[in-house]
């Protein structure tokens, strides 16, 4: 079974930052420029939001000014994360129980990586691919004994 540590040893660990204090324009064209649909919201190490394309569609295209409101007005605060040892089934109950798609992987303090509810679908499927083969030589092994 797949762990979070195997997803980021695929996908890689890199981890896109935005300050409290950055504005909502700073964020979408960080966004825009690394082609992601999620920043984390950091002071120094320590994380204190997330900010995705759903809050911006959701909160700020009909009411907000992009170009001064910042992001600690608008980010998500109650951030959910996990750890590189939980599987990546674990996870995707874990998205679909919340309802988001980022997590941000943590290992003791700090911030590791994100992966996000695609990362972890690719994954679970690979996993169940390779259990299906796995049976079905099992089972054309047993078929050529018997």
């Amino acid at each position: 079974m797949a762990t979070v540590d195997s997803i980021l040893m695929i996908k890689g660990k890199d981890v896109f930052t935005v300050s409290p204090q950055d504005t909502i324009l700073d964020a979408l064209k960080l966004m825009a420029d690394k082609d992601i649909s999620a920043v984390l919201v950091m002071e120094g190490e320590k994380l204190i939001g997330i900010f995705t394309e759903r809050d911006y569609a959701r909160r700020i295209s009909l009411k907000g000014n992009s170009d001064s409101t910042p992001i600690k007005d608008v980010m998500t605060k109650q951030v959910y994360c996990i750890s590189p040892d939980q599987s990546a089934e674990a996870c995707m109950a874990q998205m679909v129980d919340k309802h988001f798609r980022h997590l941000p992987v943590v290992k003791g303090d700090k911030v590791i990586g994100v992966i996000s509810i695609n990362d972890v679908v690719k994954t679970v499927v690979r996993d169940k691919e390779s259990l299906i083969a796995g049976l079905e030589n099992l089972m054309m092994g047993t078929d050529l004994k018997q």
